[in-house]
């Protein structure tokens, strides 16, 4: 069994040196990892393939499989993660706010790591490089537990960023990964405290309830995206159209696609064959409210679970509403809080949406894919984080560090 005791010792040992870093250091090492990952695609892409065989052999869904796969041009892209991340500011040292008291007290907020950051994901190695750049970035140290279903395919990522660490004579301890398979360890390590300063889960929504109902560690939860777009009385409809399409069927298995649509009435029965016909080539099955199966006879009827679920699949619930209060409401009863549309012409409909929908990230006219901290251009991403306290929405640098007040004094004492 993994020792995680002796694992967590070494990334507290490596603090010290992260925290010494200069900016420079830091982005040299990341774009040295980025070149590696690049170089040694054909090594990584091996590895991914023995765990796509085992993800086929058992039954993996499509959704699944997708978020497993990786192609030259998805390691291109977590390259190109690890570049952007360097080319972006280092916060760390920030001063956020600076004050001076009438007593003469100089008292600085300066930002600074977290210290020691875990995280738990499924079958996503993007995650890997992601994760490491992140951290790396903001002086932190790393720990993975990658799932069972993408073991290689992380292991070989390991692999080549420690070595390209070490080449970089920065200790490869910033990077560490958990390869033991064993479901114990993995609660094991939601209560490694005494090391990890913040646990991080990505994955499935009973990963995420696992890790907050276990660990002894702060969480931040990252979300199951059951994303909604609303078609609006007044939406332009070859937008909407578009804007579903994308959200829907660009990507399947991550969790900023749209999963859900709510229509308004009024325009149920010019919108919804055109909508039926754009999707038809990708072969989306249509689960639809009485509304709906009035207007598409052939749709397949919606139950309850239909409008709360994360389908990861070719699945669309569909439900009509007569007002946009109601679908206001209707998407703040289902939703993850993570990711919502409204398509509209009228500004005031969609400031009142913007507004009173309850979620990260709320767009008007505008897909739901780009809930993506490279999108957002923060890089890369830790996560979509879908809770209130610390951080909201795409993580990137500024939501991976904490912070400590500086005061200075010329003998001041306290009465």
């Amino acid at each position: 069994m993994t020792d995680l005791q002796t694992m967590g010792k070494k990334a507290a040992a490596v603090k010290p040196f992260l925290q010494r870093l200069s900016a420079g250091e830091k982005n040299k090492a990341l774009m040295h990892g980025a070149e590696m990952l690049v170089r040694r695609a054909a090594e990584i892409l091996s590895a991914n393939e023995r765990d796509m065989e085992t993800a086929q052999r058992n039954g993996m869904s499509a959704g699944m499989q997708d978020r497993l796969r990786l192609t030259e041009e998805r390691i291109g892209a977590m390259a190109e993660g690890l570049r952007q991340v360097a080319e972006l500011p280092d916060c760390i040292g920030e001063v956020m706010e600076e004050l001076e008291r009438p007593n003469g007290l100089k008292i600085k907020k300066v930002r600074v790591p977290m210290g020691v950051i875990g995280i738990i994901y499924e079958a996503r190695p993007n995650v890997t490089a992601d994760a490491f750049g992140l951290c790396f970035k903001t002086g932190n140290a790393v720990i993975l537990k990658g799932g069972s279903d993408a073991l290689y395919s992380n292991a070989a990522v390991v692999k080549v960023l420690r070595e390209a660490l070490e080449e970089q004579s920065v200790p490869p301890d910033v990077l560490q990964l958990i390869e033991d398979t064993d479901r114990q360890v993995t609660v094991a390590f939601m209560k490694l405290k005494e090391y990890v300063d913040l646990l991080i889960p990505r994955g499935s929504a009973g990963l995420i309830r696992s890790v907050v109902e276990n660990s002894t560690i702060p969480v931040i939860e990252t979300g199951t995206g059951n994303c909604h777009v609303y078609v609006d009385k007044d939406a332009d409809l070859e937008m909407a159209a578009e804007i579903v399409y994308n959200a829907k069927t660009q990507r399947i298995g991550v969790c900023n696609a749209c999963e859900s649509l709510v229509v308004h009435s009024k325009v149920r029965e010019a919108f919804l064959p055109r909508l039926a016909e754009a999707l038809a080539p990708k072969n989306v099955e249509l689960r639809g409210d009485e509304g709906t199966r009035e207007i598409l006879t052939d749709c397949t009827p919606a139950v309850e679970e239909d409008f709360g679920k994360e389908y990861l699949d070719y699945i669309l619930s569909i439900k009509t509403v007569d007002s946009l209060d109601e679908a206001v409401s209707h998407i703040n009863r289902y939703n993850t809080k993570h990711s919502e549309c409204i398509v509209t012409e009228n500004a005031q409909a969609a400031e009142k949406f913007l507004n009173e929908v309850d979620a990260a990230c709320v767009y008007w006219n505008a897909s739901t894919r780009f809930t993506d901290g490279f999108e957002f251009g923060f890089g890369a991403e830790i996560g979509i984080s879908t809770q209130k306290l610390h951080a909201r929405g795409p993580m990137g640098l500024r939501e991976l560090t904490s912070y400590k007040y500086l005061i200075a004094g010329n003998g001041q004492v306290r009465a």
